[in-house]
């Protein structure tokens, strides 16, 4: 098994990325996705973000009531602290089921973990290969803006909120330019895909016993 770590900024081209790269055959392991899991209806996990933030954070449905929650979390380090102590230990269970899903069906699979705060969790050391899809924060403020339609100031929080574009970099091994169109970022992806399974094929054909 070929485990990939897919990170980048918020609004980077990152899920641009997953996507290809399961489309090309890998496992994604979608963190934000699983993110939600852990906080559903019913869940041990909701049940704690709410003793920890209080009933208004939930909608009259019971379900989580995420741009409340994000308005108390995003810019304020603390409470964003309080909230990934919460979710962060559960999505780590569910990621670690899923991989050993993978691996069962196929001890050659490529599995891809999508995780927006990779590096500001400390996750960089456990993949084979850590890609980083890059756009520069200003470019990504921009985007949450035009398509998502947060206030300036609640993208520059939300950008604000994770590692700065030094971090991220500082941890690459493969860097991935998201400032242009989803098509040349998908070309930079099958590039990607098709280097990564070469080399899968090249270990597999080393390790077998009949030469």
């Amino acid at each position: 098994m070929f485990r990939i770590g897919l990170t980048g900024g918020i609004a980077a081209g990152k899920s641009v990325a997953g996507r290809r790269l399961a489309e090309r055959g890998a496992v994604l392991i979608d963190h934000d996705a699983l993110a939600r899991d852990a906080v559903a209806p019913g869940s041990v996990g909701l049940e704690e973000v709410v003793a920890a933030f209080g009933p208004q954070v939930l909608t009259s449905q019971g379900a989580l009531d995420r741009p409340a929650l994000g308005r108390i979390v995003f810019g304020d380090d603390g409470a964003r602290q309080r909230l990934e102590g919460i979710v962060h230990p559960e999505v780590r269970r569910l990621a670690a089921e899923h991989e050993a899903a993978a691996a069962a069906a196929d001890p050659r699979a490529v599995v891809v973990h999508d995780i927006p705060l990779l590096v500001e969790t400390g996750q960089a050391g456990r993949f084979h290969l850590l890609v980083v899809v890059h756009a520069p924060a200003p470019q990504r403020v921009e985007r949450l803006v035009d398509v998502r339609r947060l206030s300036v100031e609640e993208a520059e929080q939300r950008v604000a909120a994770q590692a700065d574009d030094e971090q991220r970099l500082a941890a690459a091994d493969v860097v991935l330019d998201g400032t242009g169109s989803e098509d040349a970022l998908r070309a930079q992806v099958d590039d990607l895909f098709d280097r990564v399974r070469d080399e899968v094929s090249q270990e597999a054909a080393a390790d077998d016993p009949r030469g």
